[in-house]
Parts: C-alpha cells; sequence; structure tokens
C-alpha cells in the first residue's frame, strides 16, 4: 500500500524512507549552491533560499563616482573585509586621494561633493599633489593631457672643460688694458702682436709666420682682419693704420690722421674704423685715396673699444672716458651716449641673435655687464662680476657669450642670455686676460694676458651638433712657442 505522502507528492519512495528526510536533503543542497553564489551569507544564515542572479553588479565603493558627483556619500564597508588592503589597493590604482574613504566623503573641505541633483555628470578635477605611486595614473599631469615637466625632463648643464687645449709662449706680449694684439680670421690664422713685430700662426698647420717689423722706433697697439680674412690692419704706435696682405706678407697701404697711438680698429665690410688716444675715431675706405672719409669726434679721453653691428649700421665706441656711445652711417655726432659706467668701457659686443642688441663692459672701478636696447637706448640688464672687464665676445652658434677680466680673479666667465646663468668660470692666466678672439667655426676662444701665455678653450659647441664639448685637457701638457 502506498502512504499518503507518496500519492500526495506523486514520487514511488523505496521502503524505509520517509518524505520528511527528502525534504532535508533538498534543503541543505539549496543551502550550499546559496553560499557559493554568496560568500557574505556565511557570516548571516538566513532559513531563506538566496537568488542565483546571471548579471555582474559592480561594486560602488571601488569606482570612482565621487569624480562626477553621482554619489554623496561612500558605500559601506562590508563586513569582514580588509580595510587596510582596500585603501591600499586604492592608493595604488587611483592615487593618494583615495586612501582613505574620508578623502572624498561629504564633510570633506579638501574635496566637497557635488550633489547629483546639481551638474550630475560634471567632472571634477582633482586637487592633490604629485601621487605617491608611480602606478598612479596621475602621474602624467592632473589634466587629461601629459604634463611637460614629466614628459621632457630638464637637459642637463653643459660640460665646458675646465683646462686649456693649447699653450702658446708669447714673449713680448704687452700688459696694456688699451691695446687689443690678438686676432683670429675667417681663413684661421691667428695675428698677434709682439712687441714692433707682427706673428701669423696657423690653426690647421701650426706654422708660425713673421708678418713685419715696425723697427725700433715703433710698436704694434693693435691688429684686425678684413671679414674676408686675406688682409690685415694694424695701428701703430705713431698713429698710422698699415694693411698688409696676409697670404703674400706685403704691405699694401699706409694711412695717417691720428696724432698719437692707434689702439683699436675694427672693420665692416667695406670700411675700416680706427680709435686712438688722441680722442678721435677715422673711418678709411680702401678705394678711396685719402687717408680717411670720415672723423667721429664724441670721446673725452682716449677710445679703447670699437665694434660695428651685424648689419653694419652702427658703430659702437667706448673710452676711457666711461663713455659708450653709437654711431650711425648719416650722422657726426653720437645718436646713442650710454654713461651708466664709472670705468673705462673696452669690451663691446653686439647680439648675432637679435638686433639692436648691444653688450659692454667696465673697467677695475665698475666690474659690470651690461646690456643695451639700441633702438630705443634703455639697459635690458646689468650683472656685477666682481673683477674688471678686459674683454666681450657674443657666440654665433648658441645665445650664449664669453668675458675675459683683469683684476682681481683673471678669470674667463660663459655666460648665458637672456638669463645671465653662469655656464663656466674658467682661470689660468696668472694675470689680466686683456685679449680674446674667437676661431671661425665658433667653438674655440684664445685669450691673452700679460704672463706672456696665449690659451687655447673649447667653450661653445658646434652650430650643426650642439653636443658636450670633450675635455682636451691632455693637450695642455704641450707649449708651443709663436715665434
Amino acid at each position: 500500500m502506498e502512504s499518503a505522502e507518496s500519492r500526495k507528492s506523486g514520487l514511488k519512495l523505496p521502503a524505509g524512507m520517509s518524505g520528511t528526510s527528502l525534504r532535508l536533503d533538498t534543503l541543505t543542497s539549496l543551502r550550499s549552491i546559496s553560499n557559493l553564489s554568496s560568500p557574505s551569507s556565511s557570516s548571516s544564515p538566513s532559513n531563506k533560499a538566496s537568488t542565483c542572479s546571471d548579471r555582474f553588479i559592480p561594486c560602488r565603493s571601488s569606482s570612482r563616482l565621487h569624480t562626477f558627483g553621482l554619489t554623496d556619500k561612500p558605500s559601506p564597508v562590508k563586513e569582514g573585509s580588509n580595510d587596510a588592503y582596500s585603501r591600499l589597493l586604492k592608493a595604488e590604482l587611483f592615487g593618494s586621494d583615495f586612501s582613505s574613504p574620508s578623502s572624498f566623503s561629504a564633510g570633506s573641505s579638501s574635496s566637497p561633493i557635488i550633489s547629483p541633483s546639481k551638474n550630475m555628470l560634471r567632472f571634477k578635477t582633482e586637487t592633490s599633489g604629485r601621487p605617491s605611486s608611480p602606478f598612479s595614473p596621475s602621474i602624467f599631469g592632473h589634466q587629461s593631457g601629459f604634463s611637460s615637466e614629466s614628459s621632457t625632463p630638464p637637459k642637463p648643464p653643459r660640460k665646458v672643460p675646465k683646462t686649456p687645449h693649447k699653450v702658446l709662449d708669447a714673449p713680448s706680449l704687452q700688459d696694456d688694458f688699451y691695446l687689443n694684439l690678438v686676432d683670429w680670421s675667417s681663413q684661421n690664422v691667428l695675428a698677434v702682436g709682439l712687441g714692433t713685430c707682427v706673428y701669423l700662426w696657423s690653426a690647421s698647420n701650426s706654422k708660425v709666420t713673421k708678418l713685419c717689423d715696425l723697427g725700433p722706433y715703433d710698436g704694434v697697439c693693435s691688429v684686425q682682419w678684413t671679414r674676408e680674412g686675406s688682409f690685415i690692419s694694424i695701428g701703430t704706435n705713431l698713429g698710422q693704420v698699415q694693411i698688409w696682405d696676409g697670404t703674400k706678407c706685403k704691405k699694401v697701404r699706409t694711412m695717417g690722421g691720428h696724432q698719437t697711438r692707434t689702439g683699436v680698429l675694427a672693420w665692416n665690410s667695406r670700411v675700416l674704423a680706427s680709435g686712438s688716444r688722441d680722442r678721435n675715431i677715422l673711418q678709411h675706405d680702401m678705394r678711396v685715396s685719402s687717408d680717411f672719409v670720415n672723423k667721429l669726434v664724441g670721446h673725452k679721453s682716449e677710445v679703447c673699444g670699437l665694434k660695428w653691428s651685424c648689419d653694419d649700421r652702427e658703430l659702437a665706441s667706448g673710452g676711457n672716458d666711461n663713455q659708450l656711445l653709437v654711431w650711425n652711417q648719416h650722422s657726426q655726432q653720437p645718436v646713442l651716449r650710454l654713461t651708466e659706467h664709472t670705468a673705462a668701457v673696452k669690451a663691446i659686443a653686439w647680439s648675432p641673435h637679435q638686433s639692436g642688441i648691444l653688450v659692454s663692459g667696465g673697467g677695475t672701478a665698475d666690474r659690470c655687464i651690461r646690456f643695451w636696447n639700441t633702438t630705443n637706448g634703455h639697459q635690458l640688464n646689468c650683472v656685477d662680476t666682481g673683477s674688471q672687464v678686459c674683454n666681450l665676445a657674443w657666440s654665433k652658434n648658441v645665445n650664449e657669450l664669453v668675458s675675459t677680466h683683469g683684476y682681481s680673479q683673471n678669470q674667463i666667465m660663459v655666460w648665458k642670455y637672456p638669463s645671465l646663468a653662469k655656464v663656466a668660470t674658467l682661470t689660468g692666466h696668472s694675470m689680466r686676460v686683456l685679449y680674446l678672439a674667437m676661431s671661425p667655426d665658433g667653438q674655440t676662444i684664445v685669450t691673452g694676458a700679460g704672463d706672456e701665455t696665449l690659451r687655447f678653450w673649447n667653450v661653445f659647441p658646434s652650430m650643426k651638433a650642439p653636443a658636450p664639448v670633450k675635455d682636451t685637457g691632455l693637450w695642455s701638457l704641450g707649449r708651443t712657442q709663436i715665434r
């Protein structure tokens, strides 16, 4: 006979098994499935059977919905979870701002939450500082684009060799601030005035040639090559200006006009300017038979600095009267009279990178390098070097300049422009560095001093490959005599 229970359920049960045991087994199986699908149910058991779902619902606490203003408060932390691990994981993935729930809570003053009822999809800019984790997405900047600081690291400073790569002995090189006895031609030949003679030193083969001897009653006060590098002008102690052919070692012409020594010369494309102790500036034209074609009177003491601008339109002159004058081609009077220096102005240079930018340096009582805008006469900048400024030269390869100094440090300094940051400070001369010239490629300078030495320094990079110049200090072990 079938039992009433078996008839009610419609199942044929074996002998010895009742419907009660069947219901117990079924309930146990359902509870096992519920435990697998929801681990949290084990901590709070329930008599109800849980229902499995085929959809994945992400946890709101691990999302960045607060950034878009979609939530007012963080999701509650589940029981039994590892809070320390969760904060560490959020810090690694999303930055330090998400390491603690309080960082974006509704009561936080540093990151206020926008109400979801207002501007729901408005994205708030992160206010955190630099992330502490390298894995954080915010290392690329606080905005959506890359930061220039992180994407472009700062360049290391350019290395300038501290020792000269070559030293030449220059006997009888005078220790006179007002003379200009060294110049380097565009054909790579160095001219040096030693006593009454002028010597030529070829940088390509180190050959030394004696160009001329002025005799016992005269002396060399200045030398200057033409821009083409084939002819050289010589200013003498008697006030003459001689023109020599450097390749043939032959004198071409002698021009007078000055009453006493001619201490400075400057060529432009076709006109030679000469400055003298007689306070005058003469302009000589080789195409004209007369000694000079123009006379500029403006200084009250010896003229010791002369430089043409790169476009040949302006001539800057410095004198022992502490004045810096600027002349143009159409006036007999200076168009600018700059009187800020408090000592003699010998060092003058025009910028080859920007028109109308002039730099000048003062003597022992001044010690300053001043930058000028000659279009309006304004002083752009001034730096106190601490020493007498003897020479200035602007690099044509990079926007930097070099200055040589006398009392009291006898140093050579390389400056960046316009920041005026010091690139290098070079020492080696035991007396004032009175003479300066630059090689045709713009990488090497030669300096001369009363210690009767000429020193060659690699200070500027090349124009095509601005790589750091290699230190060739080993060359300084050998010395060569220029005559």
